[in-house]
Parts: C-alpha cells; sequence; structure tokens
C-alpha cells in the first residue's frame, strides 16, 4: 500500500522510462539532451524523487512526444503547474484541504473511468448540497461553519467532471444501506434519492443498488474506487479511505482482486433499470 503521491511518481518515471526507451535513448542520452545528469533521469524514472511539470515537458520534447492528450496527462502526475504556470481549480483551497483529499481529486480529474462501491454514503460525485453539507459535518464534527461551506463547495466543483465535454464514465454499486440511511434527515435523504435517480439517466453513469435480499458479498469489508486513465496501460488504482488516510493499491494482483470483487458485485446487484425503480419505491416510502 503506498500513499498517492508515491504512487503517481512511480507511474510517472515508468511511463517516461517507456517513451525513453521508444525513442531510442540511454538515459546518460536523455540527460545530456536536457542538460542533466544521468542520475536525474534515473531517479525520476524509479520515482525516487518528485519532477517538475517544467521537467517533464523538457523529457518529451527530448523524448518528441506530440499527443497533447498524454503530455496533459503525464504533467497532471507530476502534481504540478502545466507549462503556463495555472494551477488546477483545487490549489486554490490548499489551505483546507489534505494532502491525500488533494492527490485524490487530482486523480479523479484525470480519469476516464471510475468505478466505485460504497457501502456508507453516497459517492461525492453525485452528492446533493444538503448532502454534502451533512456529511461533511458528520465526518469533521466542530468545524467551523465557513469551512464546511468551503469543503461543499469542493465536494460540488468535482462534480464538473459528470459535465465536461468528454464525461467522466462512472460506474457506482451503492449498498442498500446507502439509500436508506437518514444523513441529514428525511428530507435531505429525498432531495439525495431524486438526485440519484436523476443521474442514473446520464448516459456515462452506471448506478445499480446491492440489495439487503443479495446477502453477503465481498463488498462486506468496506467501501473503495477504482480509478482508470486514457492512454497509459496499467496506470489503474484502487483507493481505500480510512478516518485519517488514504492508501493506494496498485500491484496487478491488487487491481486484479478489486476487479474481480467489483465485477462479482455487479452480478449480485439490481441491473440499472431495476435499480432506478428500487431508489424511486425507497424514496415513496417503500
Amino acid at each position: 500500500m503506498q500513499h498517492g503521491p508515491a504512487v503517481r511518481r512511480r507511474k510517472l518515471g515508468a511511463e517516461l522510462r517507456a517513451l525513453r526507451t521508444l525513442a531510442g535513448l540511454t538515459s546518460g542520452q536523455a540527460a545530456s539532451r536536457v542538460g542533466w545528469h544521468q542520475s536525474k533521469v534515473s531517479r525520476i524514472e524509479t520515482g525516487r524523487s518528485g519532477v517538475k511539470a517544467a521537467d517533464v515537458h523538457l523529457l518529451l520534447d527530448a523524448y518528441e512526444v506530440k499527443d497533447a492528450q498524454l503530455r496533459q496527462l503525464l504533467v497532471a502526475l507530476a502534481g504540478a503547474d502545466d507549462r503556463g504556470g495555472r494551477h488546477h481549480w483545487w490549489h486554490a483551497y490548499r489551505g483546507l484541504l489534505p494532502p491525500a483529499y488533494r492527490d485524490f481529486i487530482s486523480l479523479e480529474s484525470q480519469a476516464c473511468r471510475v468505478r466505485t462501491l460504497e457501502t456508507n454514503v453516497v459517492p461525492g460525485l453525485l452528492q446533493t448540497p444538503d448532502y454534502a453539507r451533512a456529511v461533511t459535518r458528520a465526518a469533521l464534527d466542530g468545524l467551523p461553519d465557513e469551512q464546511v461551506d468551503a469543503l461543499v463547495e469542493v465536494r460540488l466543483a468535482r462534480q464538473d467532471v459528470l459535465r465536461a465535454r468528454r464525461p467522466l464514465r462512472l460506474s457506482v454499486i451503492l449498498d442498500e444501506s446507502v439509500l436508506r440511511r437518514q444523513i441529514g434527515g428525511a428530507q435531505v435523504l429525498a432531495g439525495q434519492l431524486k438526485r440519484l435517480q436523476e443521474a442514473a439517466q446520464l448516459p456515462h453513469v452506471r448506478l445499480q443498488v446491492l440489495p439487503f435480499a443479495a446477502g453477503e458479498h465481498r463488498g462486506l469489508l468496506g467501501s473503495f474506487v477504482i480509478f482508470s486513465f486514457p492512454n497509459i496501460a496499467d496506470l489503474d488504482v484502487v483507493v481505500l479511505d480510512h478516518l485519517t488516510s488514504s492508501l493506494y493499491l496498485e500491484r496487478k494482483e491488487d487491481l486484479q482482486a478489486y476487479t474481480d470483487a467489483f465485477n462479482s458485485l455487479l452480478g449480485q446487484a439490481l441491473s440499472p433499470e431495476e435499480s432506478t425503480d428500487h431508489i424511486a419505491g425507497i424514496g415513496d416510502g417503500a
């Protein structure tokens, strides 16, 4: 298990090494092209040191990488500004958001697909403002109102990935307990259930409910998120949230285990159509 920045450094380094090899260069030759010592290239490729966005651009220029989307993704993995010095929107909340959360948002903003099992709360990408506020207050008891409001703003801003020109493909499995837990009270929950029904109609959102009747299942140990990214093979990352931190898993065997678990849960869950009807029924008091 690794924290997000370590995973990203290693992923970035592996991809840069592959691109260097494809360009037919040794690490020493690559270093000469950009005016560095060979050891700096080696440290970057092994993930032992971080790398600035400007340095990623230098290497990509040296390797004659023209794919704009690939370049953008690799710069994002560096966790830094782009060439124009523009900050990602969440940097405005740097003083409020812990590093693990900022890293999670960065991964989410660059992913092309997210698969998630939620056993406790509605995923942040589908929360209403009132629901998000209630969850934030419960998780961070005693936080001043202005900070709660700011965190709700962040939660809602994250949802822009679902409204982008190329929206994130989101596949969600919700344990039925999520739909019945009255976070924020009955009225807030009713609004949240309606929001889920609306989201389920989006072509890039697949929402399925794991009903109580399904009995025991492979998700009983807790929620998880699987991020997938465009253009780079083997970049999937599994994220496990804990009370004070997030853990990132990248080993192939871990990725396979969670992918298998998610696919197994899909088989136990209601179909998307049945799930929408089930949510509506709960909203009507069934």
